[in-house]
């Protein structure tokens, strides 16, 4: 577990991740995103679904941090949300299991902490990565039998929709607070956010849209230059 996580230290891990109505959905595309982030220098991959983790652990030596996206009736909550979906993703490959570390309510009304036990039963010397939105939830997640935590969610749930960018205070707070490594994640949209981050002390850094999804690369470019005025001649 801590040789996994070593490797980790200090890098960039590159989030690989397509939904079915995006272009690039597909686990031979994701394969290749994942590929083309080994051969840039990345130091891991964040992989969503069984079948993406098991074809890019077919084509790259990286460590894997996989989730899988499900939607529950009776749940706002969808990073790897039950027993079930951990299990699935540790049987397709699976390096370090992310999971909603929300304070949001859970599948059939179980607790975190019963919910991390469940894992560390079945699984003793699995590394886990709590993905959490606020410094709240990071201490809990701190005091928790988790491996490592990430700022994943932060702007992603109704107490953080207000967030626009990467928050670093909210990483400054919790790297003082907490004893567990943490991951700086979510809209980390340029190699400087990434630089700042490692320098306040962030154990690693994931990216993800920046690099991996065409789409919102290319937005960012329109809306910036729609900004522009241009003067008739």
């Amino acid at each position: 577990m801590e040789q996994i996580l070593r490797k980790l230290e200090k890098g960039l891990i590159v989030s690989c991740q397509a939904l079915p109505h995006e272009p690039l959905y597909g686990s031979d595309i994701m394969a290749k995103m994942a590929i083309a982030a080994e051969e840039g220098g990345a130091v891991g991959i964040r992989a969503n679904t069984p079948w993406d983790i098991k074809e890019i652990k077919k084509h790259v030596s990286l460590p894997v941090i996989g989730l899988y996206k499900k939607r529950y009736a009776d749940s706002d909550i969808y990073i790897t949300p039950t027993i079930d979906d951990v299990r699935e993703i540790v049987k397709a490959g699976a390096d370090i299991v992310a999971f909603d570390a929300t304070y949001r309510k859970r599948p059939d009304d179980q607790p975190l902490d019963a919910f991390v036990r469940q894992i560390r039963q079945e699984y003793p010397g699995l590394p886990l990565m709590a993905d959490i939105s606020t410094f709240e939830e990071a201490v809990v997640a701190d005091e928790l039998e988790v491996d490592v935590i990430s700022t994943t969610l932060a702007g992603y749930t109704e107490d953080t929709k207000h967030l626009r960018g990467f928050d670093e205070v909210l990483l400054s707070e919790i790297l003082r607070a907490c004893q567990k490594p943490v991951i700086a994640e979510g809209r980390v949209h340029s190699p400087d956010i990434a630089k700042k981050c490692l320098e306040q002390g962030a154990y690693a850094v994931v990216v993800g849209a920046a690099i991996t999804r065409p789409q919102e690369i290319t937005k960012r470019f329109v809306s910036e230059m729609m900004a522009v005025s241009y003067k008739e001649t």
